[in-house]
């Protein structure tokens, strides 16, 4: 792969996460498989001194995001587990930035924006302390944050670029990675 990423992007790595690999609690079927694409992309930003940002889902025991209380999924990602941790051969630069979303009993927390690193600063806050423009985003899901994120960034202003090689997704319904990818695309973000 060559890849010059440019002054003002940054990657941003999706939720890969054991429970959202082979294995996990919430398994997303080939969800490994964006391992070694997310490493190839965080290993040319870093050389490149760009911003890689690692993001992940780390939910409460007890959460309205969880299906026995409410929710739509099963339990995931429970802060402390090993299901919260990112996949053991995902190689992140030592200077990622990392950002955790849905710690809040009542929070779903699709969107990276509606994360925070580990200072506290938000997403759009750390985005505009780094001048970021433009971001490439790639990691799991495909149909639900990757999604949610991507669409987010478009609204922000911000130019997004999905690694296509980079997703999998849950399909809860038959071709739901697809749809996404293209409401993606027609809400203005350049597949690869």
């Amino acid at each position: 792969m060559t890849l010059t990423p440019e002054p003002d992007s940054a990657l941003v790595i999706v939720d890969v996460q054991n429970d959202f690999c082979p294995g996990g609690s919430l398994a997303v079927a080939g969800g490994d498989e964006v391992v070694p694409i997310m490493n190839r992309y965080a290993e040319a930003f870093a050389a490149a001194g760009r911003l890689v940002i690692a993001d992940r889902d780390y939910h409460p025991g007890r959460t309205t995001h969880f299906v026995q209380f409410g929710g739509a999924w099963p339990p995931h990602c429970v802060q402390g587990t090993y299901g919260a941790e990112y996949h053991p051969g995902l190689v992140l630069p030592p200077e990622t930035v990392h950002v955790v979303k849905g710690m809040g009993a009542e929070e779903d927390a699709y969107s990276v924006f509606q994360g925070r690193d580990t200072t506290g600063r938000s997403f759009e806050a750390l985005l505009a302390d780094h001048g970021i423009r433009k971001l490439y985003v790639g990691g799991l899901a495909t149909d639900y944050c990757v999604k949610a994120t991507v669409l987010d960034a478009l609204k922000a202003g911000l130019e997004v670029v999905v690694v296509a090689d980079g997703v999998r997704a849950v399909n809860v319904e038959p071709g739901d990675g697809d749809r996404a990818i293209e409401e993606m695309r027609r809400a203005g973000a350049t597949i690869t």
